[in-house]
């Protein structure tokens, strides 16, 4: 299934990208907090960046607002490989904004600007199919569910990709703050659930999921759908759990000193894609399967060694020279 001319296969992320704020000291609430240092994210954008970044071919779709923010976060992403033309520029609304307050132990809390931001105004109209079809992995969160009329350019989207023959991929990435009630994100992250092929949750998604206060086998399992290739458990630092239809196990974390968790899920999540994009026989093929894990170990491990999650998603070189080094 690879791509003709030797071109790397195309990585569709679809959803939010904003501007977080973090405070220029860490382990202070955001009162406290002296000043900020803006920092550009969003988990699907951070995804692409992260596919781009370590030589994979990646594109974002969404909105952002026509403000000197969002033309800067349009910038970020060119700048750093990914493809823009499915970005629209909203006149009306506002860029997103957060601001995040590292907790002392490099863990985050969120205050979240957003009323309604350009992010959440993308109509199904809007979207650049052309670029959707073309996408060999279609991945995808849940913050983009939340109100309409994003939801249902979500779903359109997601409809056109799987049309197309690819691989849809699903990181939830709760934000509860966001949502209107607890009840409200369950269901509505479970809405899509049994469209996916390939979906990470991490341990604290896993129990808000399942109501469960056990991160085991059968809570993960009761996750199950039949449409679903792989299903990942990310532990912070103790690694990840995968599950298949044929096998499941663990793979060891990386012992790394971490200052920022931020964007450590979606380097993971970007290093994955990018090995499988081209080789999805690996999903059946447990050795491998777990070779690419580690490799995203590494990964979202090097991402919490530096502040900000964009500057900190690592290159190639510098995975295989912690890989080396273990």
């Amino acid at each position: 299934m690879a791509a003709s001319n030797g071109e790397k296969s195309l990585i569709v992320s679809f959803g939010e990208m904003l501007i977080d704020f973090v405070p220029t000291v860490s382990g202070v609430s955001l009162a406290e907090a002296p000043g900020f240092i803006k920092a550009p994210g969003g988990a699907p954008a951070n995804v692409a960046i992260a596919i781009s970044r370590l030589g994979g071919r990646a594109a974002f779709v969404g909105k952002l607002g026509d403000d000197e923010f969002g033309h800067m976060l349009a910038g970020i992403l060119k700048q750093n490989g990914v493809a823009a033309e499915g970005i629209n520029f909203d006149t009306g609304a506002r860029t997103a904004l957060a601001f995040v307050t590292l907790r002392s132990d490099g863990e985050r809390e969120f205050m979240f600007y957003r009323n309604p931001s350009a992010d959440m105004l993308l109509r199904p109209d809007e979207l650049n199919l052309d670029l959707i079809r073309s996408a060999k992995v279609f991945h995808y969160g849940s913050i983009s569910l939340i109100v309409e009329p994003c939801r249902s350019a979500h779903l359109k989207a997601m409809e056109v990709a799987k049309e197309a023959g690819a691989l849809l991929s699903y990181d939830p990435n709760l934000r509860l703050p966001l949502w209107p009630s607890k009840e409200e994100a369950q269901k509505q992250i479970l809405s899509i659930w049994d469209k996916a092929e390939v979906i990470k949750v991490s341990d604290e998604e896993l129990m808000f999921l399942t109501g469960s206060d056990k991160v085991d086998d059968e809570t993960a399992l009761s996750l199950w759908h039949s449409n679903l290739k792989l299903l990942l458990v990310t532990l912070g630092d103790k690694g990840c759990r995968y599950y298949t239809k044929s096998f499941r196990g663990s793979v060891d974390p990386f012992h790394v000193n971490a200052v920022d968790t931020t964007g450590a899920g979606d380097a993971y999540v970007g290093a994955l894609l990018c090995k499988i994009v081209d080789d999805r026989a690996v999903l059946e093929d447990e050795p491998r399967l777990r070779e690419v894990l580690r490799f995203a170990n590494a990964c979202g491990a090097i991402t919490t060694t530096k502040k900000g999650a964009i500057p900190a998603l690592p290159t190639e070189a510098e995975v295989q020279s912690l890989l080396k080094g273990n």
